[in-house]
C-alpha cells in the first residue's frame, strides 16, 4: 500500500542533501550519465567559496558542492573526510522563529545570522555537536 506522506502544516521537511565533491564535472558524470538525473542549474555561493550543481528529486534535491578554494568549508571537509554527505537541509516555515527556539534551548549554531544560499534561500547551520553528529542546514520556505 503506497501512500504519499504529506507534511503537516508548519512542519519541517527535507529540502536537500548536500554532497561534497572535489570536482563537479566528475560527480555529474555519475549523477547524470549513470543515474539519469538532470541538472536544473549551477550557482556559485561566494561567501561559502563553493560551486553548486542542483539536481531535483521530486520535492527535494541533491546539491553537489565543489570548493572554489581549499580553505572553504567544503574544501576543509574534503581534506578531513573526503567526498560524501556534507549536510542535511530542512525547510522550515519560519526561520526566525526556529532560530529563536534553537537559541532558547542552547543549540549551537554555526551562523546565528541567516545567510543567502543556493536558490536564494535564507539559511543557518546547526553545529553537528547539537544535531547528533550531523551538520544540519535550515532554510526558510519561499
Amino acid at each position: 500500500m503506497n501512500q504519499e506522506i504529506k507534511p503537516k502544516s508548519g512542519q519541517a521537511i527535507i529540502d536537500h542533501l548536500g554532497i561534497a565533491v572535489p570536482s563537479l564535472a566528475d560527480a555529474l558524470d555519475f549523477y547524470e550519465r549513470i543515474l539519469g538525473l538532470r541538472i536544473s542549474g549551477f550557482e556559485t555561493i561566494a561567501q561559502e567559496k563553493t560551486n553548486v550543481a542542483l539536481l531535483p528529486l521530486g520535492d527535494s534535491r541533491i546539491e553537489l558542492l565543489e570548493p572554489t578554494e581549499p580553505d572553504s568549508p567544503v574544501g576543509r571537509f574534503l581534506s578531513k573526510r573526503g567526498p560524501g554527505l556534507h549536510h542535511i537541509c530542512l525547510r522550515v516555515p519560519d526561520l526566525a522563529a526556529t532560530i529563536a527556539r534553537l537559541q532558547l534551548n542552547g543549540v549551537r549554531l554555526i551562523n546565528a545570522e541567516p545567510g543567502t544560499g543556493a536558490g536564494g534561500h535564507r539559511y543557518v547551520f546547526v553545529h553537528p555537536s547539537s544535531a547528533g553528529g550531523v551538520l544540519l542546514e535550515l532554510v526558510e520556505e519561499h
